[in-house]
């Protein structure tokens, strides 16, 4: 059975860049695993040592809704037993 916990959130690009720092210190000092916040919860994750990374950027010019720019990156595991 698979959760889903999930935040669409508004944030400054400072509030952005702390954010992404501090979620990677927690991949960095996870021990057991890593504590993901979302939005006003903490999600805990297994520890794995390999991680499967995937970034995809879009680009879109539209001439009545403007520019706009998306990065996704998406990263996946399987937690050691």
């Amino acid at each position: 059975m698979a959760e889903r916990t999930t935040s669409d959130e508004v944030m400054s690009r400072s509030e952005l860049a702390t954010y992404l720092s501090e979620l990677s210190q927690r991949f960095e000092d996870g021990g057991d695993g890593v504590d993901v916040p979302v939005g006003n919860k903490t999600v805990s994750l297994g520890r794995s040592d390999d991680v499967s990374v995937s970034v995809d950027v879009v680009e879109r010019s539209s001439r009545l809704r403007g520019n706009r720019e998306t990065v996704t990156v998406t990263m996946s595991w399987k937690p050691e037993s």
